[in-house]
């Protein structure tokens, strides 16, 4: 892979990737220095500014419609503005603890993106709700030990005419749920889980079951009543909730969901309508059936 690059205040500033790869691994030293920076545009289709320095010789450009996945260093602290601009197939982002700083637009038109993966404790302080402040629609956080999903959300600026004043609104408890972690970075559980009582007011049955399914798949810092809560609303709705689970074939969401004792009789032939093999067995209790293998002993 060839990376153009140019030095900045740290260390190194990535401006644009070369390769043949649609999920780049974006290396953590270049000459010696630390990538530090993601610059403007590093993904969109826009020319790199002259005087960049080089350090191959590959031609294809890795940006645009070609990105799917993208692996940043934990040395990164910049992101810079429209660094993922167009980017309309990236589905997923995965990177350290420690950016700090996000320009704008920095995911604007990535329409199929669904997950930020974080190397990072569940309780660590990180730069997800900088992340998550750059996407209004809906979202999933992975870290180690926790799945969060984040609905859509929308805000409106309605004119009040005669006053020319403008009233900003906002719909979609997402908003709120991207709210909710500690002064100093880290992710506020308790808050999180607080929200959900409100997020069924509004949301969608798909949305409500994909928050219940996140918290109790990987369960950090979830309190006995929150825990409650979230299997509560899935014993009342498991026809929606196997559905999410066989629709993504989500294996630990479904034994969650046959633990909890829900009926499984639709869901088994939903599931093979779905031509999900696996995810049959599961409900229909029987072992998952194990390739044989042999070797010149068993001759």
């Amino acid at each position: 892979m060839t990376v153009f690059w140019e030095p900045c205040a740290g260390g190194v500033r990535v401006l644009r990737l070369l390769g043949d790869t649609p999920c780049p691994a974006v290396p953590g030293v270049i000459g010696g220095l630390p990538v530090v920076e993601i610059g403007p545009y590093c993904f969109a289709e826009k020319p790199v500014r002259p005087g960049a320095q080089c350090t191959g010789t590959d031609t294809h450009e890795i940006t645009g419609n070609f990105v799917e996945e993208v692996t940043l260093p934990d040395t990164v602290r910049v992101l810079h503005s429209a660094a993922f601009y167009n980017c309309r197939k990236l589905r997923r982002v995965t990177l350290g603890a420690g950016v700090e700083s996000l320009g704008s637009d920095l995911f604007t038109n990535c329409r199929q993106l669904r997950v930020f993966t974080l190397r990072a404790a569940a309780d660590a302080p990180t730069g997800l709700k900088k992340l998550l402040g750059a996407v209004s629609a809906d979202i999933t956080a992975e870290l180690d030990g926790a799945r969060l999903f984040y609905p859509e959300y929308s805000e409106f600026l309605d004119e009040n005419t005669p006053a020319h004043i403008f009233n900003h609104s906002i719909e979609g408890e997402g908003y709120r749920m991207r709210q909710c972690f500690t002064p100093g970075g880290a992710v506020d559980y308790a808050a999180f889980d607080a929200s959900f009582t409100q997020a069924c007011v509004g949301e969608s049955a798909d949305t409500l079951c994909r928050l219940a399914l996140g918290r109790l798949v990987q369960p950090f810092g979830l309190s006995d009543n929150a825990r409650a809560d979230y299997e509560l609303y899935l014993t009342a709705h498991p026809a929606d909730a196997f559905k999410l689970v066989i629709d993504t074939r989500d294996e630990a969401a479904l034994r969650l969901l046959v633990g909890l004792g829900l009926p499984t009789a639709d869901a088994a032939a939903y599931c093979s309508r779905a031509g999900w093999s696996a995810g049959a067995a599961i409900l229909l209790g029987r072992p998952r059936r194990v390739k044989k293998t042999y070797d010149f002993e068993d001759l």
